[in-house]
């Protein structure tokens, strides 16, 4: 019969492994769903780069005015991106 100490000594290892592979996981899903900005940065990195806090309320611009938010990203972009060209219909397509 075996001792207690040999099957003991039989589950340490993947035990060890199982416990790096959900240390491992949890830390990925924390990263992956963290909150992010609209152009994918993540929030945390912008307050980093800006050296805000979250309570701050500076990101907020009165109506009616021009300029555009660091935090706005792609949405607050004066320019859009061209059109493809599929999106209007040609005289060759019909």
């Amino acid at each position: 019969m075996r001792s207690m100490t040999d099957i003991l000594s039989a589950l340490i290892p993947p035990a060890v492994v199982a416990a790096v592979f959900c240390t491992f996981i949890v830390k990925l899903l924390r990263k992956e769903m963290a909150p992010r900005t609209s152009d994918g940065r993540l929030v945390s990195e912008v307050d980093d780069a800006t050296g805000s806090t979250r309570g701050e309320a500076s990101t907020a611009t009165p109506a009616g005015s021009t300029t555009v938010a660091v935090e706005d990203g792609a949405k607050g972009a004066d320019r859009s991106s061209p059109e493809v060209p599929a999106d209007h219909p040609d005289t060759t397509d019909r």
